[in-house]
């Protein structure tokens, strides 16, 4: 419940309080006395956007405080909770704006954001007007007015779910589709390039090791003639020959000479000990460059192949190996694609199943919570003076969506047998009023806690169908706190508290004022909106009948 409102140099307020009270609270006053910058400023400490300019001039800031008391369970604790902000049964909500339009905000003296203060009011106050700014005119809004009714939280929290699912598993299908698809535009290419790549097989490194071979084949068939000329000149037809011809004349020398060969012939057994050895080497070496000139051509063969499978896909030849893998994985994709569609086919199937289950549940409930509000409906526009009126929720087929498969819309009709319609298209000013009152209590029954108030909801109507509506508010504040800015007296009568807006000029400034009104001047008040600016005693005695009625 709204315990006060404090407001500090706001539009034409300079200093005002107003301490509410439970049940039917009036507020009246004449045409522009500042009945709506009181409501401006009540949605301003709740975070409401409305005007941009707000602080009066002359001030460098406006301040609204706004206390609430709050009954065990009020959902509003779950925010404070939510928010990491102190729990407590009275709730004050402060909010600042400065002249350069920087706004701050406190809950309970902790420093929140103007979305906290939005969260919080969504469970504080509802404000109603016959202009309707909480969407009861608009049918993009009917459904979720008719899922708060009836509660269907778990059921729309299961249908998003499946939704998402169902969603998820189309992309995954389409994408996987897509995949297949572009595969198949070059499958023709990619079997032809596997099979290229798998009749070559060319390994990593391969490429440098050709190179070599070819390399050292080319250059043995430029040398073996030097090599092989070198090792003949070094066996027994050259200088191996030579040498045992002069070590054995040598020997046979010493015979008649002694020791003076001694050392000569030393040498030469060593010489053809090293003789012998470079010999085995050029003979070891002629055996590595001896080869086959086919083997060469295949050599070449391959490289010039590797190399020109290499220039074709534009990579390197160590990197073909795994141009191979990707081609190969690529055509196992596609190889495999049908059977992963399958796969994602039933998967997309049994998701829609799932989606359709939840859907279908959530539109039963829809269509029970519709046969409940439309029974309250009847309920309630009875007593306002509607009761040959007939209001309809009309559900029908719509695009299947994370919020089901139906549209939801509010529609009356005035007359029996008069074609249904939109609210605002069908109902005139006054009808439009009692049906948005009618509705506005039949959606709220369950809001404990909840703060309503009515802005000018009687507009357009007057006489015994005023008074229907004061009495029906005055009924509905019996639970709830009822707040209702108003100009018809037979409404303000019904009040239990009564408060008179008015203008003042102080040093050329013009400011409103807000007073709480007693026994006796509230009967000047309801005669004054009887009567107009001059109140005669019949208008006294008339008001005066319209409280004691």
């Amino acid at each position: 419940m709204l315990r006060s409102l404090d407001i500090r140099d706001m539009l034409i307020i300079d200093r005002l309080t107003l301490d509410f009270q439970p049940g039917l609270n009036v507020l009246t006053g004449e045409t522009g006395a500042g009945k709506s910058i009181l409501l401006d400023a009540l949605g301003f400490v709740l975070g409401w956007r409305g005007r941009a300019e707000l602080v009066r001039d002359g001030a460098e800031q406006g301040e609204v405080t706004a206390e609430f008391d709050l009954p065990s369970g009020h959902p509003a604790f779950d925010v404070l909770e939510d928010s990491g902000l102190p729990v407590d049964e009275t709730l004050i909500l402060r909010r600042v704006n400065s002249r350069d339009g920087r706004k701050t905000a406190w809950v309970n003296d902790r420093r929140v954001s103007g979305e906290v203060l939005r969260r919080l009011s969504d469970c504080l106050v509802e404000l109603h007007g016959q202009h309707d700014d909480r969407g009861l005119l608009n049918p993009r809004g009917h459904k979720v007015l008719l899922d708060a009714f009836g509660g269907h939280d778990d059921l729309l929290a299961r249908c998003r779910a499946a939704w998402r699912d169902w969603q998820g598993a189309r992309m995954a299908l389409a994408e996987a589709e897509e995949r297949v698809a572009a595969l198949r535009e070059e499958e023709d290419y990619l079997r032809h390039a596997v099979e290229e790549f798998e009749a070559l097989s060319p390994e990593q490194g391969e490429d440098a090791a050709l190179d070599a071979r070819r390399r050292m084949m080319q250059a043995g068939e430029r040398v073996r003639e030097d090599v092989s000329r070198a090792h003949a000149a070094m066996g027994i037809g050259g200088a191996e020959g030579m040498l045992r011809d002069a070590s054995r004349w040598l020997e046979g020398a010493s015979e008649d000479v002694g020791e003076a060969l001694a050392p000569a012939i030393a040498a030469l057994d060593r010489a053809l000990v090293e003789l012998g050895d470079a010999e085995d080497g050029v003979a070891r070496a002629l055996e590595r460059l001896a080869f086959d000139p086919a083997e060469l051509e295949r050599v070449e063969e391959r490289l010039f192949a590797i190399r020109a499978l290499a220039r074709k896909h534009g990579v390197a030849p160590d990197a073909l190996a795994e141009r191979a893998a990707t081609f190969s994985a690529r055509l196992a994709d596609l190889d495999q694609g049908a059977g992963n569609l399958s796969d994602l086919r039933k998967a997309v199937g049994d998701a829609a199943d799932l989606y359709e289950d939840a859907a279908s549940a959530l539109g039963r409930a829809r269509a029970s919570a519709a046969e409940r509000l439309d029974a309250e409906m009847a309920r309630e526009l009875a007593p306002l003076k509607l009761e040959r009126a007939e209001f309809a929720t009309e559900i029908s087929e719509a695009d299947a969506g994370p919020e089901g498969q139906d549209h939801v819309a509010f529609t009356v009709a005035t007359n029996p047998g008069a074609p249904a319609g939109p609210l605002n298209k069908i109902a005139s000013g006054g009808e439009l009023s009692r049906f948005l009152l009618a509705l506005k209590v039949a959606l709220t029954a369950e809001d404990d806690g909840l703060t309503m108030i009515f802005d000018e909801i009687d507009r357009g109507v007057g006489g015994a169908t005023a008074d229907a509506v004061g009495r029906r508010l005055e009924a509905l504040a019996a639970e709830a706190q009822v707040i209702v800015v108003t100009h018809s007296p037979q409404v303000a009568a019904r009040g239990g508290h009564h408060w008179r807006v008015a203008k003042r000029v102080v040093d050329d400034m013009t400011l409103s004022d807000v007073a709480a009104l007693s026994d006796a001047e509230r009967v000047d008040e309801l005669a004054r909106m009887l009567a107009g600016d001059r109140i005669t005693e019949e208008a006294r005695a008339a008001a005066r009948a319209l409280l004691a009625a």
